[in-house]
């Protein structure tokens, strides 16, 4: 009897405590736990973003490596805004790409797509505005209601630049049928009074601006339908190349 209480104690020795044992599954179940609230975290960072944001940074890259937000022609941004062929540089556009792509962004977000357009060419940027029933109504040259909210934002976004903007107006071959006597008179006073918006109302100083009216010796397509002369009328807000702005102060 007593070597068999001996052996018992023995084995006793040998076994390990369950005090604190039986209840270690809950470190393992705890880092478990902590780990996947981390991963969904993670996750859900990832899937919130912010959309200015990532098209400036997209640009930057693009543009970096060589890229263009480019569209047909010497576009810099098409009526859909895809990515093109032709590579134009930071450098030869010298204009900052957050202009671009802040642009781009309004026009998107407002399914402004037919009524403002842009593209490059040997001057600089160029951002066209179709004026009918967006701009001016008919044969006037007086800002409509609807432009106060497109004015503002591309106004803003060129406020932080510091090139040279020059207002162009542009007519089809029509004759004008108002109390100007010609297309000349209208497309200058329609450039004059973009112009004068800018300066009175958005605060832009005089000495970045100018206006000058070609009524309808630059058509970008053929005055040979109704639809080709509406993209014809249009005001024209040309971003200066860096070097051409200062050679034009």
């Amino acid at each position: 009897m007593v070597r068999r209480r001996r052996t018992t104690e023995n084995e006793g020795e040998g076994r390990p405590h369950d005090g604190g044992g039986s209840f270690r599954w809950l470190l393992t179940y705890a880092d478990m736990i902590t780990l996947l609230m981390a991963f969904f975290i993670l996750m859900y960072s990832m899937s919130v973003l912010n959309l200015s944001r990532f098209q400036e940074v997209a640009v930057s890259i693009k543009s970096g490596f060589g890229g263009v937000m480019d569209g047909r022609g010497q576009s810099v941004l098409a009526d859909s805004g895809r990515l093109g062929k032709k590579p134009v540089t930071e450098e030869e556009a010298e204009v900052p790409w957050q202009v671009v792509a802040k642009i781009q962004e309004f026009v998107s977000e407002e399914h402004l797509e037919k009524a403002v357009k842009m593209r490059m060419d040997e001057r600089g940027l160029i951002v066209s505005l179709v004026t009918d029933k967006v701009i001016f109504k008919r044969g006037e040259a007086d800002l409509s209601p609807a432009t106060v909210k497109i004015m503002d934002r591309i106004a803003d976004t060129l406020k932080s630049v510091p090139n040279r903007i020059q207002i162009e107006g542009h007519t089809c071959d029509l004759p004008v049928a108002s109390r100007y006597p010609s297309n000349w008179e209208l497309s200058t006073a329609r450039a004059s009074t973009v112009v004068r918006y800018m300066i009175e109302v958005k605060k832009i100083p005089p000495d970045r601006l100018s206006a000058s009216g070609y009524a309808d010796s630059k058509p970008l397509v053929p005055n040979t339908s109704e639809s080709n002369r509406a993209i014809n009328r249009r005001v024209d807000i040309v971003v200066l190349k860096t070097e051409q702005s200062k050679s034009e102060r």
